[in-house]
């Protein structure tokens, strides 16, 4: 089962990384401008933030398979209307609805954390992600040679004959759980916002993972300029040849995952910060050219995937740790702040290759992860009242199965919310 969950949040999840290695191709098939064919990829970026902030919380409140299967259903008919788009502007709206939907696997995430218990929480986490990292680095590969050899519709129409095919699958193969929540849909919008103010390892863990993404998503965006600019020449071909060996990273998350229920998220943390001010340190010699900094690209950007990926595995299981009844909040109060992170990350991953070239990337991605580094290591510990004992957790991940739709008691200390 956990690596059922961990495909569909590969296969989902890569809905909205594809149509960025289709953009040229749109353009052309359409007649649009090269700005206007990126707006399929944009519009399916920002249905993703929107799906996180406006969907994900229903996974307290709705039963997990009914919701997942319906919202994997809706994927297919985004992509199915994509496919068939007439114009840009129905291509645009048909990618942002995809988007939304596409937040499948920040459902499936909580889901299968409070279902494996305390002892395999990490593990199981980890294990998704390692679909998801998978989804999202091979999706631009997928997009582009079905794309080259099929024309721009034929990754929307195989995405969408996969999700069609997996919504039912998913109606009968996920577990059955029942609601954590029965709290109204607009008190559970406004959650993730209390629970940023209310628990500080989750503001921590939003810190940490909003910075990590944000060094990610500077090197990701300025390595793409840096390779098809003067010192490399080389085409948007060879940028896809270096996410695929980024690939390897889907490893990593797996042996983050145990050791985070081995020794705890906090002792994962520091490993994978100074991970990162080592990968600045080997990607700055990138800015050398020929095989040498070629090498040395590839390098630096495989070990800054393992890094930030194994570095969400251990924020998520602190997270996730913090209070059973509440997980979907909680993961879109994270993912949120996550989002928002790599999305700076790319902005100022741009401004500081135009401005101090390759070296300024490296520096922001360094600096970041010290950041991160100093943070963790000058941290107080938190007095929450909200965080579960290892027993108490595990019981409230398994009333939260079915024949139980009782809302898990508060923590002691903390009146109850309704």
């Amino acid at each position: 089962m956990t690596w059922f969950l961990a495909l569909t949040c590969g296969v989902t999840v890569a809905n909205i990384y594809f149509p960025q290695a289709l953009i040229p191709l749109i353009a052309d098939g359409l007649r649009v401008s090269g700005g206007t064919a990126a707006l399929a990829a944009t519009s399916a970026q920002l249905g993703y933030a929107a799906g996180m902030f406006l969907l994900v919380p229903l996974g307290d409140r709705v039963p997990h398979r009914r919701l997942i299967a319906v919202l994997t259903a809706l994927t297919g008919a985004g992509l199915l209307a994509a496919g068939l788009a007439p114009d840009a502007p129905a291509l645009v709206a048909a990618g942002a609805l995809v988007g939304a939907t596409t937040s499948v696997p920040q459902i499936i995430l909580p889901m299968a954390a409070g279902l494996a218990g305390e002892r395999r929480r990490g593990a199981v986490t980890g294990t998704l992600l390692s679909g998801l990292i998978g989804g999202i680095l091979l999706a631009r590969a997928f997009g582009g040679v079905a794309g080259a050899q099929l024309g721009w519709r034929a990754p929307y129409l195989i995405a969408a004959v996969l999700a069609l095919l997996l919504a039912p699958v998913l109606a009968v193969a996920v577990p059955v759980t029942a609601p954590a929540s029965r709290q109204r849909y607009p008190r559970l919008l406004g959650e993730a916002v209390r629970l940023l103010r209310d628990e500080p390892d989750l503001r921590r863990s939003c810190v940490y993972q909003a910075a990590m993404f944000g060094g990610f998503s500077a090197a990701w965006t300025a390595v793409a300029l840096l390779i098809s600019g003067p010192r490399y020449g080389l085409g948007a071909q060879a940028v896809g040849l270096v996410a695929l060996v980024g690939a390897a990273s889907m490893v990593c998350t797996p042996v983050a995952g145990r050791r985070v229920d081995r020794a705890g998220p906090d002792a994962v943390t520091p490993v994978c910060a100074l991970a990162a001010l080592a990968a600045a340190a080997v990607l700055a010699f990138g800015s050398a050219g020929g095989a040498a900094g070629m090498a040395a690209l590839v390098a630096g950007m495989l070990l800054l995937d393992a890094a930030v990926q194994s570095g969400q595995v251990a924020n998520q299981a602190r997270i996730f740790a913090l209070r059973p009844q509440a997980r979907a909040r909680l993961n879109t109060a994270y993912m949120t702040c996550s989002f928002l992170g790599g999305s700076a990350g790319s902005w100022l991953g741009v401004r500081a290759y135009e401005r101090f070239g390759w070296a300024g990337v490296c520096g922001l991605v360094a600096a970041l992860a010290a950041a991160v580094l100093a943070r963790h290591v000058l941290r107080r510990p938190a007095r929450s009242p909200a965080a579960a004992s290892p027993s108490a957790a595990g019981g409230a991940a398994g009333g939260a199965v079915s024949g139980g739709a009782a809302e898990p008691a508060p923590s002691p200390g903390r009146p109850r919310r309704r």
